[in-house]
């Protein structure tokens, strides 16, 4: 057991997701939606073979940076995007806080109203 899994993150673009391999096979995703400068990160599901490994952190940092190096405005709906860059706050992202928080509301606003 001392040897490491190869991860590798990619952008299915066709699904509107990340994906996160672990030795070739499909680990978890983050989902998102594109609009112009801005990307909205919906939800991240790490297959629960895998959780406990630190995927789901690998896999936010991952869309952080590809967000940024896109020059895009992020929109952290997912909890675990939003999370890991309220743990990383020197990470250099342009983060729109206050549309996450509204499209949020709304989506709790939806659930309930059901």
């Amino acid at each position: 057991m001392g040897e490491t899994a190869a991860t590798h993150v990619v952008n299915n673009s066709d699904a509107n997701r990340f994906e996160i391999l672990v030795d070739g096979q499909l680990a978890g995703y983050t989902t998102y939606h594109r609009n112009h400068a801005r990307i909205v990160f919906i939800h991240t599901e790490i297959d629960e073979r895998h959780r406990g490994r630190g995927l789901a952190s690998a896999l936010a940092r991952h869309v952080v940076e590809d967000a940024t190096a896109r020059d895009l405005t992020i929109v952290p709906v997912c909890p675990v995007v939003a999370g890991w860059l309220r743990k990383h706050p020197d990470a250099p992202a342009n983060v729109d806080w206050d549309a996450a928080t509204a499209l949020t509301a709304e989506a709790k606003k939806t659930d309930t109203a059901g």
